[in-house]
């Protein structure tokens, strides 16, 4: 799949554009997802253009790089990227363009080669530069984020809209530039680049290619490193006259050179807490660059000069006078020339073979000591994450100590409790037999009244036997002795009547 792009919107319409993979102008829109290029999440603050479109560069469903791009210079004012990373292999430079910059109703969603757009995009190159605009003409496709600083193998930064117009040796001179700052003084200087920020930018000038696309007056490259407590802020500027070295600026001087006055950075990258020891060694690292390139001008000047003005002019050579040459001059002239011109190609051989070796090696050390580091940091990061556990479980220790003295003093307790209940149980039969031995006394004191009060009645009522029985006898007797005596005497009155 090619790259792909989406510009974001404020708010519900960032997320709208996001989805259908329109471009959309808005003055105060971000750049979606692909905010995480800039500083703090937040792009350059300052009076946005209308002509100018965002841009969230996007190659097989991920984000590379951000772009805002002016329509009415047909260049990009900026494009946003992190560190830089090994280039890929093999990937094959292509002019792509982006159909909705001209046509918002295409239905081409992704950066397409431009053969392809031209039949289904209506007014393809309005608003943007296309492949022709550089054919035949002085300049070429210079990229802002040049594709030697991308680790995207489907070339997403060969895009147009990430190009400006630029002549081959201003071309060669600016990524070289690029590369040797990022690679021998920004990213060391930043701990390796993770946090390393950077926005390369293009100011136009009143001169444009094919009178469509405007021609950078200067470029620009400003780097924030995000260290805490060691970062820093710079600015680099290179002109595109000839013979001009890159310059280094403090971040609110580049600021002022921008047309807009754009605050690059949120906060200025901290500044109140940069490594100024950082930024001397960078400084030292620009200087180096500088005389490099000083010395190749000095060198190399004169052809490179030659080669550059040979498609501009076509005046014939000087002409030498002949009364001072010879026939042995010329011989031994010719003679010279071609031993001379293999000394140069030894020269160049030998001198770019030790290059690439010595390029060959850096990559080599910089691969083991990544890998060192990343050893290292997972070595660290275990470590670390051990002591963390034992500390966690150490920590824990007192708790689970105290929970254990709970659960057994509650477990005591009622053993305790258990032993008392049987306790009671035993001891209950004495005492209750004790508790009655105890009351008998009482029980028995108690029933005495009661008992005499029953032996006064069983007296009481013997006695009144006793008096009814004796008086019944008395009573009987009598009545015996009264009726024996009644007999008696009327006998003894029946048989003595006279006496009577």
């Amino acid at each position: 799949m090619g790259p792909e792009r989406c510009l974001a919107l404020g708010g519900l319409l960032a997320l709208a554009g996001l989805l259908e993979g329109r471009l959309v102008r808005q003055e105060e829109a971000g750049f979606g997802e692909c905010d995480r290029f800039f500083y703090a999440g937040t792009p350059p603050a300052g009076p946005a253009a209308a002509a100018h479109v965002r841009i969230c560069q996007r190659s097989e469903g991920a984000e590379r790089f951000a772009t805002l791009y002016s329509t009415q210079h047909r260049i990009p004012v900026y494009s946003a990227f992190r560190a830089a990373r090994p280039a890929p292999l093999g990937a094959e430079p292509r002019g792509l363009v982006e159909p909705q910059i001209d046509d918002p109703n295409s239905s081409l969603e992704e950066v397409t080669d431009e053969a392809e757009a031209i039949r289904s995009v209506n007014k393809l190159g309005s608003s943007q530069a296309l492949n022709e605009d550089f054919l035949d003409s002085d300049y070429r496709t210079g990229q802002l984020y040049p594709f030697s600083l991308s680790s995207d193998p489907h070339s997403a930064t060969f895009t147009l809209t990430n190009a400006a117009p630029m002549t081959p040796s201003f071309q060669e001179r600016w990524y070289m530039n690029l590369n040797s700052l990022m690679e021998r003084a920004l990213t060391p200087q930043c701990g390796g680049g993770d946090e390393l920020y950077i926005i390369a930018g293009a100011v136009p000038s009143d001169l444009r290619v094919r009178d469509r696309v405007s021609i950078p007056e200067f470029v620009w490259l400003a780097a924030c490193c995000a260290v805490p407590a060691g970062g820093w802020a710079m600015g680099f500027v290179k002109h595109t006259r000839d013979q001009e070295v890159i310059e280094d600026v403090m971040l609110r001087d580049l600021e002022k050179l921008l047309p807009f006055h754009l605050q690059l950075f949120q906060n200025n990258c901290g500044e109140s807490d940069q490594d100024t020891e950082k930024m001397k060694k960078i400084l030292e690292v620009v200087n180096q660059v500088q005389d490099e390139e000083r010395r190749l001008d000095s060198e190399g000047g004169s052809e490179m000069l030659s080669s550059a003005r040979g498609t501009r002019s076509a005046l014939p050579p000087p002409e030498t006078s002949g009364e001072g040459s010879s026939l042995l001059g010329g011989l031994l002239g010719f003679v010279a020339t071609p031993f001379i011109k293999l000394c140069q190609l030894i020269y160049y051989l030998a001198f770019g073979i030790l290059k690439y070796t010595v390029y060959f090696l850096w990559y080599v050390t910089k691969q083991v000591i990544n890998g060192l580091e990343s050893c290292l940091y997972r070595l660290g990061s275990a470590t670390i994450t051990y002591f963390l556990t034992i500390g966690e479980e150490l920590g824990s220790i007192p708790w689970k100590v105290l929970k254990v003295t709970v659960r057994i003093t509650r477990a005591v307790l009622r053993i305790l409790c258990c032993l008392l209940k049987v306790v009671c149980r035993v001891v209950g039969v004495p005492v209750r037999v004790l508790v009655d031995v105890a009351t008998f006394p009482v029980y028995t004191i108690g029933a005495v009244p009661i008992v005499c009060r029953d032996i006064a009645m069983g007296l009481g009522g013997i006695l009144s036997l006793l008096f009814d029985t004796a008086f019944g006898t008395m009573g009987g007797l009598f009545q015996v002795i009264f009726t024996v005596c009644k007999r008696v005497g009327y006998k003894i009155t029946f048989d003595n009547p006279g006496e009577l």
